[in-house]
């Protein structure tokens, strides 16, 4: 799970900055790889999500069941209900 640097004219997408919405839309897409749904967000210097466009996009990982997002090395970075697939509270 290399970074992924992004030329500038990618950059604007703003799918990848993080949100509860563009979680939902990179969903309906995204690869499932060991029962983790891939997603990819705008990262700081820091490899923390970021709040603002930067140019690195890390992969992260969301266990559909459970609702959390853990990032390349596997650490918690946030949970919610809502992003439970199999509770019926969010229904992604």
């Amino acid at each position: 799970m290399a970074d992924t640097t992004l030329p500038a004219a990618l950059a604007h997408q703003d799918i990848h900055l993080f949100s509860e919405e563009t979680l939902r839309k990179q969903l309906e897409t995204a690869e499932t790889k060991l029962g983790y749904k891939l997603v990819h967000f705008f990262v700081d210097e820091h490899g923390v999500l970021s709040k603002i466009v930067t140019n690195q996009v890390e992969q992260f990982y969301l266990s559909p069941s459970g609702g959390t997002l853990r990032d390349k090395n596997f650490n918690l970075v946030t949970y919610s209900a809502r992003y439970d697939m199999y509770k019926g509270l969010g229904r992604l």
